[in-house]
C-alpha cells in the first residue's frame, strides 16, 4: 500500500495508525487515521482503513462508500478493489463485484485471491465452466505453503480443487461421447500416449521433461516407464531373481557394513530436499560397480549376479558407467524427488525385497514393485521412491545405454565425457 503524500507529519501519523491496527487497537488506529485525513483528505489508506472497518461491521453499503474512493485515488492497488468486490457481494451487487474483480486482476493478473473470488462468483452465476478455468489459474500461483493463508482464502483454495476436479470429469466424459466411435474404429490401435495427452489437457497429469544434470543429448524421446517388449533380456533378468535375492540376502547378514550411503556429498554442495538424506544410511548402496569399474571384492560375493549382470547390455562410460549396485532404503523412509545426470542412457530396476506399501513414481506414473519384477525407465525425468511400510526394500539397480542412441552416437559420448573429465582435472591453478 502506497504511503501517501509525502509529508513527514502525514508519513509519521500514518505509520502509528498501521502499529495501532496491527496490534488490534482499532479505535486508536481510526483515530490516527481520522488525524492523516484531517491533513491529506484523499490519503488512499485511510480510506481504505474506514472501508474495511465498516464491512467488519457489517455495513457494506458504508464500505462500498470508503473502498470506491479508495479505489479512485489508489486504482493499482489490488488489496482495495478485492474489499470493494467483497462490500459490494455483501450488497447483492453482482455486477458491481465483478467490476471490482476486474479492477483488482487489472491492478495485478497474479492476485491470486481475487482469481479465486472471480472463480466463486461466475460458480455462483451457474458459469461452472468458467469457473474451473479461472480456479485452474489461481491454483498455479498459490503458495505452496497453503497453511499460512487466512482461513477465507484457504477456504477457497480448498473450493477451487474440488471445482476444477469436478469439470476434469465432466470435460472426460465429454470427451469420451464424442470420440468413442474413433478409439472403436481401431481396436487393436494401443492409446497410452493419446490417453496421457487427453489426461494432461483437461488438467489430470502434468506431462514431465527430461531434466538431466550433467549431459542432455538432444531429441532422445522422454518415457516415464519404457515398454518392456522393448527389452527382451529384461526376462532373462527376472529369471534370475531368486539367485540374486539369496545372494543379497547373504551380503545382508554377513557384510552389512559394506553398505555405504548412497549421497555422499562434501558439505556446502546445495542439495535441497534430498539434504536429510546425504550420508544417510536410510538409502544405501553395495556397488558391483562403481563409476564404470568393477568391485571385484563384491562381485566375488555375489557370482550369479555379477555373471547375470555382465551379460546385460551395461552403458560402459569409462569413468561414469555402468552403475551396479543393491540399493535399500529403510523403513519408513522416502528419497525425494530428483533427476539423474544424462539421458544417453535409461535405469533398470529388479524388486528383489519388497514389503508391501513400497511406491516408485517417474512423472506422473506412480507404480509399486513386485519380487521378480524389473522396469526400464529415464531417471532424467523427475522421480522419487516411499517405503511405508516397516521393513527393510532392496532392488538391484543398473543403467543401460538408451536404445535411440546410435554406436557412433555412444562413441561419440565416451570421447566427450573423457574430455571433459581431463579437461577439469588439467586446472592445477596458481602456484
Amino acid at each position: 500500500m502506497s504511503q501517501g503524500p509525502g509529508n513527514t507529519s502525514v508519513n509519521v501519523m500514518a505509520e502509528s495508525a498501521r502499529r495501532a491496527a496491527r496490534a488490534g487497537q482499532l479505535d486508536e488506529a481510526a483515530r490516527l487515521w481520522e488525524q492523516v485525513r484531517a491533513n491529506t483528505p484523499d490519503h488512499p489508506e485511510a480510506w481504505f482503513f474506514f472501508g474495511q472497518r465498516a464491512l467488519a461491521k457489517g455495513d457494506a453499503a458504508g464500505a462500498t462508500q470508503w473502498l470506491s474512493r479508495a479505489a479512485q485515488l489508489a486504482p493499482k492497488e489490488p488489496l482495495i478493489s478485492l474489499a470493494l468486490a467483497n462490500a459490494r457481494r455483501a450488497q447483492n451487487d453482482t455486477d458491481g463485484e465483478m467490476a471490482a474483480l476486474e479492477a483488482a486482476l487489472k491492478a495485478d493478473p497474479y492476485c491470486y485471491p481475487a482469481l479465486l473470488a472471480k472463480g466463486a462468483l461466475l460458480e455462483r452465476l451457474g458459469l461452472k465452466r468458467n469457473a474451473a478455468r479461472i480456479f485452474t489459474d489461481a491454483l498455479k500461483i498459490v503458495p505452496a505453503a497453503e497453511e499460512r493463508l487466512a482461513p477465507d482464502v484457504r477456504a477457497l483454495v480448498q473450493r477451487a480443487r474440488t471445482a476444477v476436479a469436478e469439470n476434469a470429469s465432466a470435460l472426460d466424459a465429454f470427451i469420451e461421447s464424442k470420440i468413442g466411435r474413433v478409439r472403436e474404429a481401431h481396436t487393436t490401435a494401443r492409446f497410452d500416449r493419446f490417453n496421457e495427452s487427453k489426461e494432461a489437457m483437461i488438467g489430470r497429469k502434468k506431462i514431465y521433461t527430461q531434466q538431466p544434470v550433467m549431459l542432455h543429448f538432444p531429441r532422445l524421446p522422454a518415457i516415464q516407464f519404457y515398454d518392456e517388449a522393448e527389452f527382451p533380456w529384461l526376462k532373462e533378468l527376472e529369471a534370475g531373481t531368486d539367485a540374486i535375492a539369496a545372494e543379497l540376502e547373504a551380503v545382508l547378514n554377513t557384510r552389512s557394513g559394506d553398505f555405504r550411503p548412497y549421497l555422499n556429498h562434501p558439505d556446502g554442495v546445495p542439495l535441497n530436499d534430498a539434504a536429510a538424506l546425504n550420508r544417510s544410511p536410510d538409502w544405501s548402496a553395495y556397488f558391483l560397480w562403481d563409476d564404470g569399474v568393477r568391485v571385484d571384492e563384491h562381485c566375488k560375493q555375489c557370482p550369479e549376479t555379477a555373471a547375470l549382470v555382465e551379460r546385460m547390455p551395461l552403458a560402459n562410460v569409462p569413468g561414469f558407467a555402468p552403475a551396479v549396485f543393491f540399493s535399500t532404503l529403510r523403513p519408513g523412509a522416502s528419497i525425494p524427488k530428483h533427476t539423474g545426470v544424462t539421458n544417453i542412457r535409461l535405469i533398470v530396476h529388479l524388486a528383489l525385497i519388497i514389503p508391501p506399501k513400497c511406491s516408485f513414481r517417474v512423472g506422473n506414473e506412480t507404480r509399486e514393485w513386485r519380487r521378480g519384477k524389473a522396469w526400464v525407465f529415464d531417471d532424467t525425468i523427475e522421480h522419487d521412491a516411499r517405503n511405508d511400510s516397516d521393513q527393510l526394500r532392496a532392488i538391484l539397480i543398473f543403467d543401460t545405454w538408451n536404445p535411440y542412441l546410435s554406436v557412433a552416437e555412444r562413441e561419440l559420448v565416451c570421447a566427450l565425457l573423457a574430455a571433459q573429465r581431463e579437461y577439469y582435472r588439467g586446472d592445477v591453478g596458481p602456484r
